[in-house]
């Protein structure tokens, strides 16, 4: 989004006036520039006035630009994986940091607490490595069709053929249904 400076309004029927300054954001980052919107569309620019505009309606001004993710969102088993993982890490450092302490005070919950943080930390290693073979699975089956050892190439070819069938069999019926069902035997 680019820079917009805001300025209160001088007179009562005024509201504001924005500006949008082309050279406010990084290149390439998605700015209006010239009076013309991400989309390509022309957006206004300056709002000066009342709360209506010229035409009697009133003038709608977005809150924020939306602007598209620079990369996509991660499956969901990898995601659910990373949540898992973090939270066990998360678990870990609390439990290291409380046997650190404890052992510090000298506290009869120092051992116990020890031994937990042991365990955590393979639980946590653990979590880390499902996600790594989670995302490997998910771009075996769904992502990455140029490696050979991929299962993805066979599952789009075969849902090429069902939708190609599929296609072929609504021309069929449309076919059927201009000529008014000459050449068919009998009614569905």
């Amino acid at each position: 989004m680019g820079t917009a400076e805001r300025r209160e309004a001088p007179d009562e029927g005024v509201v504001a006036q924005v500006r949008t300054r082309p050279d406010g954001g990084a290149p390439g980052r998605g700015t209006a520039v010239a009076g013309h919107g991400t989309s390509g569309r022309r957006d206004d620019v300056e709002y000066v006035g009342g709360p209506e505009d010229s035409r009697g309606k009133a003038s709608y001004r977005p809150l924020w630009v939306e602007e598209p993710a620079r990369r996509h969102r991660l499956p969901d088993p990898v995601r659910t994986a990373a949540v898992r993982a973090v939270l066990l890490i998360a678990v870990t450092l609390i439990q290291a940091m409380v046997a650190f302490l404890s052992t510090l005070a000298g506290s009869w919950l120092a051992f116990p607490m020890v031994i937990s943080s042991v365990v955590s930390t393979i639980l946590a290693t653990w979590g880390v490595l499902d996600v790594w073979v989670t995302r490997q699975v998910w771009n075996q089956r769904n992502g990455v069709v140029s490696v050979p050892s991929s299962t993805a190439r066979a599952l789009r070819r075969e849902r090429r053929r069902a939708r190609r069938r599929e296609r072929s069999a609504q021309r069929a019926e449309a076919r059927i249904r201009r000529r008014g069902g000459a050449g068919q035997l009998s009614h569905p």
